[in-house]
């Protein structure tokens, strides 16, 4: 049986347990197991993982603009193991809440340096 792990994955939208959305697959991660087998490790999303999959300019562009808003760059891809990922269907859906997942640096940088300075922004729920 053939797989097009690429047609099947990349660019669906990642849903969490709760129905909130988490990001789109950017990327596939592979390893190789101990008798050199490959294998998906797991998904990756964000604009680092987009930038190096699309490459070229544009993709260094999308690189260097997210390497902007961090503290410390280079931002690493948000990394789904694939043990999170419940199905697939026309959604990437998880079994475990998005923030069980480690939070993307420039989604927490945006928080501190933008949505935090925006006046009743500590009163918007969840």
């Amino acid at each position: 049986m053939r797989v097009q792990l690429a047609r099947q994955l990349l660019d669906r939208q990642i849903v969490d347990v709760d129905g909130r959305l988490v990001g789109r697959v950017d990327d596939i991660a592979f390893a190789v197991d101990d008798e050199g087998y490959p294998y998906v490790a797991g998904l990756l999303t964000g604009q680092g993982a987009l930038g190096q999959r699309i490459g070229g300019r544009v993709g260094r562009l999308l690189v260097a603009v997210a390497d902007r808003f961090t503290d410390d760059p280079p931002v690493p891809p948000l990394r789904v193991p694939l043990a999170s990922v419940a199905r697939v269907d026309s959604a990437v859906r998880l079994r475990c809440r998005a923030a069980d997942l480690p939070s993307s640096p420039v989604e927490a940088w945006l928080r501190r340096h933008l949505i935090e300075r925006i006046p009743g922004s500590h009163r918007a729920s969840g």
